[in-house]
């Protein structure tokens, strides 16, 4: 698992979302650690895993967006040795994938599909530090569907 408490406490909420169906509790729980982290100020690596979870639990697509932003703005002040300290079996620069993506996706529904195509071609770029997991497949699929909506080719 992971050795570090608010990872735990985000996991916690994903599962909530993803396995139990509870997006309302989620985004509650999601909310908390917000405010326990200190929002924009805390950790970097706690911002942005807890952002781009956040997102996840929107209803509304600006929302989302909001929280994804957020997301990548915080990725970059996070380095491996604080991945690695957190027991997150990624590299910072595996992060980045799933980031574009979901911005991707946002502005897709938001019909800005200039803006779409451009973090598309940045998920691109990244894809090589993703592992041939599940989760590199599942964010490697992801993609493939995205660039089929937007008549691109990965």
């Amino acid at each position: 698992m992971t050795a570090d408490p608010t990872m735990a406490r985000i996991a916690q909420g994903v599962e909530l979302n993803h396995q139990q169906g509870r997006r309302d509790d989620a985004r509650e729980l999601f909310a908390r650690i917000w405010d326990d982290i200190g929002g924009e100020q805390g950790d970097p690596l706690h911002v942005c895993v807890l952002a781009h979870s956040m997102a996840d639990v929107q209803d509304d697509v600006g929302e989302e967006l909001m929280w994804d932003l957020r997301a990548l703005a915080a990725v970059g002040s996070i380095t491996d040795e604080r991945v690695a300290q957190a027991g997150v079996p990624l590299s910072v620069a595996g992060l980045y994938p799933s980031l574009h993506l979901n911005l991707t996706e946002c502005y897709r529904k938001l019909g800005n599909l200039d803006r779409a195509r451009e973090h598309l071609r940045q998920a691109r770029d990244g894809i090589g530090a993703l592992g041939d997991d599940d989760y590199g497949r599942l964010i490697k699929g992801g993609l493939e569907q995205l660039a089929a909506q937007l008549d691109e080719t990965v």
